[in-house]
């Protein structure tokens, strides 16, 4: 990779104007024309951004950011929790797609972290509530948990070589944001 195709402040600069288009509309359109389809499935995709997001059906980035297919590249998982799964993924986004900014999107009244707040989670929810539990510690206040649970996810991205090795040699980002689910408001931390 030589570089990316746009700067992670370029990225950020339309993910921010896609969100001001996003509570500004009543109504969003995308174009899913045959032509658009067939674009993307003959050049394949060049993301301007690599999301990372809550599974919560009411935060959907391609919606908020006013992005169209081929616009993100979105990483869905409970709490915005970050494993090798998630790494390997952003990885791939940045260093095979030439993807150079990398946001942490948490929401506000999320049920994983409340789950690790106010609940004895068990099975497989056990092990998303026990990292938000790292991150959040004895936090009461249910907001700023949610903002420590997008820092720990940003801290074990920025811990990771590869991301390492990119932020230095080609300006790769990492940024934490929160989504406020009532008035569509991306705020980044």
């Amino acid at each position: 990779m030589e570089s990316y195709r746009i700067t992670a402040d370029q990225a950020k600069k339309q993910l921010v104007n896609g969100n001001q288009k996003y509570i500004a509309a009543k109504e969003l359109k995308t174009d899913v024309s045959t032509d658009t389809l067939l674009k993307f499935s003959h050049t394949g995709q060049q993301p301007y951004a690599i999301i990372i997001t809550c599974s919560d059906s009411r935060v959907v980035p391609e919606l908020i950011f006013s992005a169209g297919i081929g616009d993100l590249f979105v990483i869905r998982v409970a709490g915005n929790v970050i494993d090798s799964h998630q790494l390997g993924s952003i990885e791939y986004a940045a260093e095979h797609l030439g993807t150079g900014l990398i946001v942490v999107l948490g929401h506000d009244h999320c049920g994983a972290v409340d789950a690790a707040m106010n609940h004895e989670p068990e099975g497989y929810i056990k092990y998303i509530t026990d990292e938000i539990t790292k991150a959040i510690g004895d936090e009461k206040d249910e907001f700023r948990a949610c903002c420590l649970n997008v820092e720990h996810s940003c801290d074990i991205i920025e811990h990771s070589l590869q991301i390492q090795k990119d932020e230095k040699e080609y300006g790769l980002k990492v940024l934490g944001a929160i989504y406020h689910l009532e008035s569509g408001e991306v705020e980044f931390l």
